[in-house]
């Protein structure tokens, strides 16, 4: 039986949004100073894995996470659209104290079938796991047997998580994902995946504790 693909599924870094509690989607924001120094502190962490690549989303706060990561593995980051963040339309850039007052019918569903809500001008949950899981089989397919990592964002690392472990609805609020956490999962012909870790933080001294 031959080795198993190890995928280290790694969450950006902290922006100001984050810590403003403000809708992201495809708002192209870089790392503010923690995210930065968490990005430095994952590479640390992970580099005694060996990691044979690194992939990205293409957006400039998942890119420069993963460098923290590739450049302690002399390694260079090679993003992919596949891992790109959700596009949240006329949401992107608001708070969400604003959205839960303005839209309270939008902001219901969001909070309890977020897997379900259709947005004007934005992406289904449903189809960025579907293309977030196109980019999974291209990687196993390039590495097998190897250990790759993938930094990208929240709403795209609970659809991976999601599509890994089978679950098909009521699924997105069942995962809490730090910013610059990673989790892995193995997997291996003819069983499939199997996660291993999940939201890894003991590299983190300082994390911001996000709601919805």
């Amino acid at each position: 039986m031959s080795e198993p693909t190890r995928l280290v599924l790694i969450r950006h870094g902290e922006t100001r949004l984050n810590v403003e509690n403000i809708f992201r989607g495809r708002t192209d924001i870089p790392l503010n100073e923690n995210g930065f120094d968490q990005a430095r502190r994952l590479g640390e962490a992970l580099r005694p894995q060996r990691l044979a690549a690194v992939y990205s989303s293409p957006m400039d706060r998942a890119m420069a996470t993963a460098r923290g990561v590739a450049e302690a593995q002399g390694l260079t980051v090679q993003a992919m659209d596949a891992f790109h963040n959700i596009c949240l339309g006329a949401w992107e850039g608001r708070s969400k104290q604003e959205i839960r007052q303005e839209q309270p019918e939008l902001w219901r569903q969001w909070v309890h079938t977020p897997e379900a809500l259709v947005l004007p001008g934005a992406e289904t949950i449903p189809r960025v796991r579907e293309r977030a899981m196109r980019g999974i089989a291209e990687l196993l397919d390039r590495h097998a047997s190897q250990t790759v990592a993938v930094v990208t964002h929240r709403s795209v690392l609970k659809t991976i998580l999601a599509g890994m472990l089978g679950l098909e609805r009521d699924y997105f609020w069942k995962f809490y994902l730090d910013n610059c956490s990673y989790s892995t999962v193995e997997h291996q012909h003819p069983f499939g995946f199997t996660l291993t870790s999940l939201n890894e933080c003991c590299h983190l001294p300082s994390r911001t504790r996000e709601t919805f």
